[in-house]
């Protein structure tokens, strides 16, 4: 895959074989294209989750990951491209050298059934994490996730969100303080929006009319929220200003442009130290990572004395 950060390593294509060798089961779901290369049909969602999953084992070490029939299966190669970007913010006094080990803690807001940022910072940094989730069932995946994986166990603890109408209050604790905070927010306003969204990617991707039943399961927490992305992140922002001296960096994927303009001038309104949009581009999609901290520019330095030794 194109134009991911020079770090992540889901760069170029896909080693079928070797992903096989770790994933038997994705042998099953490989085809060839016109050229002759190998691939999965993406637009066959079992495919998709075997093709993640073996991506996860063998860069990741993580040999036990699930996702609910019904629930979102992540991209791990975009996935990773917000991780490496990310870093980067932590990289900023330290001469570009990326802090890694548990003395790095990063807080990912709604960590989904399959606790993905948690799989690829551990993999990728040795980082700790703090997992929040707000759904029962992928509470349980996460955290089953968790449990079961030796090179995550000791490095990850998933919380559960009590109260839907907060993000980072209930989560994040009087002494804590994190390095990061990562999410991958809801993108529609209504379940209406995103099942006429998943039609046209449908038809794009097989000419066809999508099934007439489309099952979102548990999606309802990451696929939608009230006044979409922008209302959520505006959300975010806002709640954050709570948390200004317990965080170095907050940091959110922002998948519409057009709601930059009015998230940075909320950013402006509350005050930050210093906010940046980072462009991240994974094949043929285009997306932005959103950062800001209320950390002064002499704090920050003194935070990179702590990732110098991290």
């Amino acid at each position: 895959m194109a134009d991911l950060h020079e770090r992540n390593p889901h760069s170029g294509l896909y080693d079928f074989d070797a992903l096989v060798k770790s994933l038997p089961e994705l042998e099953q779901a490989v085809v060839s294209n016109p050229t002759g290369e190998k691939t999965i049909d993406f637009s066959d969602a079992r495919s998709v989750f075997l093709l993640n999953k073996a991506l996860v084992r063998y860069y990741y070490k993580v040999e036990n990951w699930q996702i609910p029939e019904g629930y979102l299966c992540p991209a791990v190669p975009g996935r990773a491209d917000h991780i490496h970007y990310a870093a980067d913010l932590l990289g900023e006094y330290t001469g570009g050298d990326i802090p890694r080990g548990r003395k790095v803690h990063v807080l990912d807001t709604g960590t989904g059934a399959g606790c993905i940022y948690p799989v690829i910072g551990c993999g990728a940094f040795g980082w700790k994490f703090t997992a929040s989730e707000i759904d029962p069932l992928s509470l349980k995946m996460s955290r089953l996730i968790v449990q079961t994986n030796p090179s995550i166990s000791k490095l990850v603890k998933v919380k559960q969100q009590k109260q839907k109408q907060f993000i980072f209050r209930n989560i994040i604790e009087e002494r804590d303080f994190f390095d990061l905070t990562v999410c991958n927010p809801p993108f529609f306003a209504s379940q209406k929006e995103a099942v006429e969204a998943n039609r046209e990617k449908w038809r794009k991707m097989t000419g066809e009319e999508s099934p007439g039943n489309l099952n979102f399961g548990g999606m309802e927490n990451e696929l939608w929220y009230p006044g979409g992305e922008a209302a959520f992140i505006g959300k975010m922002i806002r709640e954050s200003a709570e948390f200004a001296d317990q965080v170095n960096w907050f940091t959110s994927l922002v998948s519409r442009k057009e709601n930059l303009a009015i998230l940075e001038k909320q950013l402006s309104r509350e005050k930050t130290a210093a906010f940046k949009t980072i462009s991240m581009s994974q094949g043929n999609k285009n997306s932005r990572l959103l950062a800001w901290t209320f950390m002064s520019e002499s704090r920050r330095q003194s935070l990179a004395d702590k990732y110098k030794k991290a």
